[in-house]
């Protein structure tokens, strides 16, 4: 969204640049974006090895409905973020898994949370009586109002996941790679996928509140997706998964601040671009290693 100087680009690029950060909320806006862009970007990684990505589009909706209770209930929204994001994760991990039928029995059972979750969803709204704008914030995200409170909130929930999947990180990938083997192995693979998910309901919640609900894929997803068509080793790629969430996001708020569009649209577009030239260079450089060499 415009701010209310009505800030124009020019062709001084450093200029531009400082007028970023003339006002607090940008400086937030960057605090946070920069927090929420890190933590997607690690925990998205192991979401995209592991195919997780509908469970964590389904927190990331159920996100949705948790800041419309908390708008109905007079309350932070953020706080509504995490609260339902983070019950739908132990919901989902409740599931019960068995036989061949796992993964179809998993989605059908993680849809029907996400058709109940937007049902309640706009069940709050029609409930609330104030300012309905803001549904276009909590759909597709904003830049705009983001207080140095709410990023010590993000900096506190995402600075917890990130230390609990650090001490897991080892046999979660031993787990995501071949639960088969880990299970034999003795490691716990349930536990981890529940803990997994509630990490994840956590990430989903971090990056709803830059990118919106419907929008949430654009850093749990591509940025770990890219990074994974680029380089297979894990270490390597998810530095390079958090580089490009921070990238992306950096370039989003930037874009965002200088233009009457939402930075949601912004930051999926370029992500989206950076996962599509990943795809075409690696194809290219498939099709150029077939050659015969005379």
């Amino acid at each position: 969204m415009i701010a209310t100087s009505d800030p124009q680009l020019t062709w001084n690029v450093g200029r531009d640049i400082g007028q970023l950060f003339e006002f607090p909320f940008m400086v937030n806006a960057f605090r946070a974006g920069t927090i929420v862009a890190i933590t997607a970007g690690v925990i998205g990684w192991f979401m995209v090895l592991r195919r997780q990505t509908f469970a964590g589009h389904t927190l990331a909706v159920v996100g949705f409905p948790g800041a419309a209770a908390a708008a109905y209930l007079g309350v932070s929204a953020h706080l509504g973020y995490y609260a339902f994001c983070i019950a739908a994760a132990l919901v989902i991990a409740a599931l019960p898994r068995s036989g061949q039928q796992q993964f179809s029995e998993e989605s059908a059972a993680i849809g029907t949370v996400q058709a109940f979750a937007l049902a309640c969803g706009f069940l709050f709204v029609s409930l609330y009586r104030g300012n309905l704008n803001g549904i276009n914030t909590l759909l597709f995200g904003s830049f705009l109002g983001i207080t140095t409170d709410q990023v010590r909130l993000l900096a506190v929930f995402s600075g917890a996941a990130l230390a609990v999947l650090g001490l897991i990180a080892r046999p979660l990938l031993f787990a995501s790679v071949d639960s088969d083997v880990a299970a034999a192995r003795g490691v716990p693979v349930r536990s981890m996928s529940s803990a997994f998910l509630v990490l994840l309901g956590v990430g989903a919640a971090a990056s709803s509140q830059i990118t919106g609900t419907l929008l949430v894929f654009a850093l749990l997803v591509l940025p770990a997706a890219t990074a994974q068509r680029v380089t297979v080793r894990p270490a390597r790629s998810v530095t390079l998964s958090v580089a490009i969430a921070v990238a992306v996001t950096w370039l989003g708020l930037f874009l965002a601040y200088y233009s009457s569009y939402p930075i949601g649209f912004y930051i999926t577009s370029i992500a989206f671009g950076a996962y599509l030239l990943a795809n075409a260079t690696q194809a290219t450089a498939g099709r150029l290693a077939a050659v015969p060499r005379p």
